[in-house]
């Protein structure tokens, strides 16, 4: 009886094993939480997110506010320090002795010792934004010793720490769960859409269609009706499905989602981990054009050409299903969170009669693996090897555009639904451009809300030129406004304040790979540190007993990309 009872257990044990997603090594004791409370989470490892991989867990605050202490995993040094506007902020990256790292990002202050070595290092260097290395065992810590306060500083838009683990040779990061923290799901991932592909022979699409999914009993979805008749060759699924959590009201990324056709296993992904300079390959995972036109994530069960994602355990025949119009193959999809709870839609599928693709108008051929140029009279493209995702049919057009202060003609780049992986080339010739205004000049990007962006630009061979990474609109535009300093907290007498701060106002936002601008401050002559908060264009000097009591002099200086400035000056009482 008692051997019947063990292996009812030890079997009982395999199947619900088995119904989890598959875990290498990591060890399970020896990192603690980084926070003193339950952890509820607001964002999973590997969500989809714009352009990128979610690469940690985002840890809500105990109570909606900053400033609970944040603590060492385990027992390490500081190996790096970085202060940024943006991205990831005030964050603080710990090496262990295991070989992992540990990343600590958002705070809105380090712990005083480190507060003090980077404020130190910022005055001396004479900026806000920088990235320090401390030497092995500068600063030393302990399990559970305080690093600093959990914040919402650099691209945060609610208190809670982006928390990573990486390894510490490769710095790719790792599912945090994977390490035994602890985090409570006993709910399963929801369902809501399915997507499906008409494909050609080169897997690119010929027609789309998205279907409603109908929620059963157990966890199962299906499809009105249960099988659908499809006019191709083959066909490719897309699954919109979201991770929830009890008590807490965010729609996360789950942890892994697989296909079957027939019961056998074609298709699958796990965010397990991944590596940073293949995060963009998301755009050839997910559907960048319902990300970007609806914000909505809809994780694609088949892999375009183009896409060198690492994610896939196991693909066969690369996701995609051959239809064959007098039998019926049964697919079936299954998404899990971290804890093995699993949600799964099951459906048949067929071919109907084909009717033609509808024919498309296009300029230029662009085979997705190799470099591309194009040259015209007024506009110059030049795109690397692997800067799209699969072949495209693009298309382009020149118009003339009399706009005040448009200065070229406006290039339309084919679709700015359409994702482009690597920075590419843009040349273009200006029309009616004053030389004095050559200096001012820039690349004009419009994308889908019709706003300006600056693209910045160098001028060579007649042609002003950028990198840029949409396609959209682009012209020549010219910015000879300066940056506003509009004071938020200043006044002649700031006796009994903490602090003063500047709203900066820019003209054009810029791109992502420039600086949005510069600025410095002084007060009586002597440099003072002034953070920058880029979410709220917000500069802000908290005062620290340097500046004494008296009367002083405060200069600001602030300048664009473009070499516009500012200057505010007033004199102040402390």
């Amino acid at each position: 009886m008692r051997t019947l009872l063990f292996l009812f257990v030890v079997l009982g044990s395999a199947l619900s094993f088995s119904a989890l997603p598959s875990r290498k090594n990591y060890p399970q004791d020896y990192f603690r939480s980084p926070v003193t409370h339950s952890i509820k989470l607001s964002g999973t490892f590997g969500e989809l997110r714009p352009n990128h991989f979610h690469a940690g867990i985002d840890i809500k605050s105990r109570n909606g506010k900053i400033g609970e202490p944040i603590l060492a995993i385990a027992e390490g040094y500081v190996s790096r320090i970085k202060v940024a506007a943006g991205g990831y902020g005030k964050v603080i990256y710990v090496d262990h002795p295991n070989g992992y790292t540990s990343v600590y990002a958002h705070l809105d202050r380090f712990s005083k010792a480190l507060e003090d070595y980077v404020e130190s290092a910022q005055y001396k260097a004479q900026t806000y934004e920088l990235e320090l290395f401390p030497k092995p065992g500068e600063f030393s810590l302990t399990k559970g010793e305080e690093l600093g306060k959990l914040g919402l500083s650099g691209r945060s838009y609610g208190p809670h720490l982006h928390f990573e683990i990486r390894d510490t040779k490769t710095e790719k990061p790792i599912n945090p769960l994977l390490f035994g923290i602890q985090v409570t799901d006993n709910r399963p991932p929801k369902l809501h859409e399915l997507k499906i592909y008409s494909l050609n022979d080169k897997r690119v699409t010929q027609a789309t269609q998205i279907l409603k999914l109908i929620q059963l009993k157990n966890n199962r979805y299906k499809i009105k009706g249960d099988t659908m008749s499809i006019g191709a060759w083959r066909a490719g699924f897309g699954l919109k499905t979201y991770d929830h959590f009890a008590g807490v009201a965010n729609w996360n990324g789950v942890y892994s989602v697989a296909m079957y056709q027939d019961d056998q296993l074609i298709y699958d992904f796990e965010m397990e981990t991944f590596a940073f300079d293949e995060t963009r390959y998301i755009n050839a995972h997910l559907d960048y054009e319902e990300q970007v036109t609806k914000k909505s994530y809809f994780n694609r069960c088949y892999a375009l050409p183009g896409n060198k994602l690492s994610i896939y355990p196991n693909q066969l025949g690369n996701g995609v299903i051959d239809l064959h119009q007098h039998q019926t193959s049964k697919i079936t999809l299954k998404a899990k969170d971290y804890d093995g709870n699993t949600a799964s839609l099951e459906f048949w599928v067929k071919r109907k009669e084909i009717s033609p693709p509808p024919s498309k108008t296009y300029n230029y051929i662009l085979p997705y693996q190799e470099e591309n140029m194009i040259e015209t009279a007024s506009l110059y493209l030049f795109f690397p090897k692997n800067s799209l995702y699969e072949p495209l049919y693009l298309q382009y057009q020149a118009s003339a555009e009399k706009s005040n202060g448009v200065y070229s003609s406006v290039h339309h780049i084919h679709d700015y639904k359409m994702p482009v992986h690597r920075y590419f080339d843009i040349g273009i010739r200006p029309v009616g451009l004053p030389d004095s205004l050559r200096t001012k000049a820039f690349i004009a990007y419009c994308g889908k809300d019709n706003k300006v962006k600056n693209c910045g630009g160098t001028w060579k061979d007649g042609r002003l030129m950028a990198k840029v990474r949409d396609f959209g609109d682009y012209s020549i535009m010219v910015d000879e406004k300066a940056p506003r300093i509009i004071p938020k907290r200043f006044k002649k007498d700031m006796r009994g304040f903490s602090k003063m701060s500047f709203s900066i106002k820019e003209n054009y936002s810029v791109a992502r790979n420039l600086d949005e601008f510069s600025y410095t401050a002084t007060v009586d002559g002597q440099w003072i540190l002034f953070s920058y908060d880029a979410k709220k264009d917000l500069l802000t000097h908290r005062f620290d007993g340097r500046i004494g009591k008296g009367k002083h002099m405060l200069r600001l200086e602030v300048q664009d990309d473009r070499g516009n400035r500012s200057v505010f000056e007033r004199p102040f009482t402390r």
